[in-house]
């Protein structure tokens, strides 16, 4: 697979590049940037700063932030909107909203690894109003209309 070149820079001295953790890792691992421990309490947020900030490519791409799968597993810990969204044309820095949804505090160290960024494809719709759709089997049907939820 092609590597494709994302520009960033490092905001803090403290900040630290981007990083795969294995060569199929599909996200790199984003570190908090903190003066000093923070502790999340049960029902808790914050936002965690990252000290970096990138430059996608072009409108074809879109950087996605996600929670780490092991903090929020053992922990609780995770994105409070779920999916960060990091459009092509934003240049500022990044930061993580984090949630504590375990019922125990937990404390985030300096430069421990929040979240994981992706760099996926996007294209940009163009919505046509219509007074009709076409009929699918599943039609409206939703939340658990398959039987599977």
């Amino acid at each position: 697979m092609e590597a494709k070149t994302v520009k960033y820079k490092l905001l803090d001295p403290r900040a630290k590049a981007p990083a795969y953790a294995t060569p199929g890792a599909a996200a790199a691992d984003l570190c908090a940037v903190l003066d000093e421990p923070l502790t999340l309490a049960p029902g808790q947020r914050a936002m965690i700063p990252t000290g970096l900030a990138i430059e996608l490519p072009d409108a074809s791409c879109v950087a996605l932030v996600y929670a780490r799968s092991g903090l929020a597993i053992k922990h609780g810990l995770t994105l409070s909107n779920s999916v960060g969204v990091i459009d092509s044309d934003y240049r500022g820095e990044i930061r993580v909203g984090l949630v504590n949804l375990g019922g125990e505090a937990y404390t985030i160290a300096p430069g421990e690894r929040v979240a994981q960024l992706c760099i996926a494809p996007v294209w940009q719709a163009a919505f046509v109003q219509a007074d009709a759709l076409n009929d699918t089997a599943r039609g409206a049907g939703g939340f658990g209309s398959t039987g599977k939820l």
